[in-house]
């Protein structure tokens, strides 16, 4: 006997670049700035607020929805920081993790035909999402120079066609560690005005804009408020991101076609986290102190790499640090991760693996949201370079 043969849905998609560094890191004892996770904890009162939560016995199913003090709080939130009020019962709905608010959000509203344009380099789970979807990716290139990345509006513009259904942006940005400021929402605006072309804004960072920026979400943009999906994650906010538990902030017509699929991919989220999350979201200081906290370990890692041969390009926003190693080897970017690996000890993600052409640029994208220690030990190694 034998297993009948299967064709796959994703015949493109092998072992993630994410997954590949950091079994790489393990094998060589690196210090591992792949992968885009803290290596600390998170606030004890947190834990002690989903604790008290079990034990106070929400263990049972919550509303397919979320927890209602849970949306309420995030309503609040964006309304306190953006200026627009979602109606928390017909407009929030609460995740298992960003990525599936994304994958729902375009699973509800691409279908086959369908031309959803994705901007790289780009997180690695839209693509397959709209391939699962039936739709085809229309990737367009952001432009890098000595200023960092920016978007090409124009190019966005003349890319869009009448199968365009949906256009998929992510600000702060990763990998690059860009933000949109309000001339590009207002350029995004532009184009999808008096369209029938939805956003999908992937807004894990939201809270991690350095410098005095004052963040651009698409909530605060009532243009783009009124067609777009709105993806932002606890896990990235408080530190937990094992915990998977993200929203998305929609119009009550998109947010009820994306709870019709929410309520059979997952249906729930985890109930105790939901209550312990609201509890804890009573205190704003925590997010909003997050671009401090991170600046200060950007600026570390920044001063560390100055005295490098390695080009630091802007980090803006994120927990993302880009460099141009051209000036130091002219490998592949996936070798000299490999390189930085294995004999610097230190691990790196190659930006090529962000662009469907796997486009090479000679950058690699470091990870700082480290202990201060980790990070000091990584530049100590770096500095060989």
């Amino acid at each position: 006997m034998s297993t009948p043969a299967l064709q796959s849905r994703l015949p493109q998609v092998g072992t993630t670049i994410f997954s590949t560094m950091s079994a790489l890191a393990a094998q060589h004892g690196a210090v591992n700035l792949g992968q885009g996770f803290p290596d600390f904890g998170c606030d004890p009162r947190l834990v002690d607020a989903v604790n008290e939560a079990m034990r106070a016995g929400q263990n049972q199913y919550p509303l397919m929805t979320g927890v209602p003090a849970l949306r309420e709080a995030i309503a609040a939130k964006i309304e306190t920081l953006y200026g627009r009020r979602y109606d928390a019962a017909t407009e929030i709905t609460v995740t298992a993790g960003a990525t599936q608010a994304l994958t729902t959000a375009i699973l509800c509203c691409v279908h086959p035909g369908d031309e959803a344009i994705v901007i790289e380099p780009a997180y690695d789970s839209y693509a397959p999402a709209i391939v699962l979807a039936g739709g085809t990716v229309v990737p367009l290139e952001m432009e890098v120079g000595a200023q960092g990345y920016s978007v090409p509006w124009a190019k966005v513009a003349a890319a869009v066609t009448p199968r365009t259904r949906l256009i998929v942006i992510n600000s702060p940005h990763n990998p690059t560690g860009s933000i949109l400021r309000r001339a590009d929402l207002d350029a995004l605006a532009s184009i999808v005005e008096d369209t029938g072309i939805l956003v999908l804004s992937d807004e894990v960072y939201e809270h991690m804009v350095y410098d005095g920026e004052r963040y651009q979400s698409v909530a605060s943009h009532p243009v783009l408020a009124e067609r777009s999906f709105v993806v932002s994650s606890f896990g990235k906010t408080y530190h937990v991101t094992g915990w998977k538990v993200g929203y998305v902030a929609a119009p009550a017509a998109l947010s009820a076609e994306f709870r019709k699929v929410h309520q059979y991919n997952v249906f729930t989220v985890n109930t105790p986290m939901q209550h312990g999350l609201a509890a804890y979201m009573r205190d704003p200081a925590p997010y909003l102190g997050l671009s401090g906290f991170y600046q200060h370990k950007r600026d570390l890692f920044r001063a560390g790499l100055a005295g490098t041969r390695l080009q630091l390009l802007p980090a803006d926003g994120t927990y993302f640090q880009c460099v141009d190693y051209r000036a130091v080897s002219s490998l592949p970017e996936a070798e000299f991760a490999q390189w930085l690996t294995t004999e610097l000890k230190v691990a790196a993600i190659p930006v090529s693996a962000f662009y469907s052409s796997g486009r090479e640029s000679g950058i690699v994208r470091f990870c700082f949201a480290k202990e201060d220690a980790t990070l000091r030990l990584a530049l100590e190694r770096l500095a060989a370079i």
